[in-house]
């Protein structure tokens, strides 16, 4: 699993039957302080019904797509699992930032 941000839609007027009519998003991979890491664009699918912007969990492996959907069939691999209200940072000593939570603030929660 990892942190994501939504930066696009993906439109495929024909795509896999097994698809079903969830949205294609395109999403970026953030570090834990929220800022995007460098690498490639990743196109998941959407369950939870997310948007541009809304920074997401991913789930990037195809068996987890597949007993999600109970389907051996489906044609994904990258599965948008849920919507990042905040992650909490904690810095450990020696300045090592350690997650503890899911905002990139590194305030105490309130």
């Amino acid at each position: 699993m990892y942190l994501a941000r939504v930066v696009g839609d993906v439109i495929a007027t024909h795509r896999h039957p097994n698809l079903g009519g969830h949205k294609l998003l395109l999403v970026k991979r953030l570090a834990l302080d929220g800022t995007e890491e460098g690498g490639a664009e990743v196109i998941a699918l959407d369950v939870v019904g997310v948007g541009v912007g809304e920074r997401v969990l991913i789930v990037q492996e195809g068996n987890a797509a597949r007993t999600l959907f109970r389907n051996d069939r489906i044609p994904v691999q990258a599965v948008i699992a849920g919507v990042v209200d905040d992650v909490q940072l904690h810095v450990a000593e020696g300045g090592r930032a350690v997650a503890d939570g899911a905002s990139g603030s590194t305030e105490p929660p309130r």
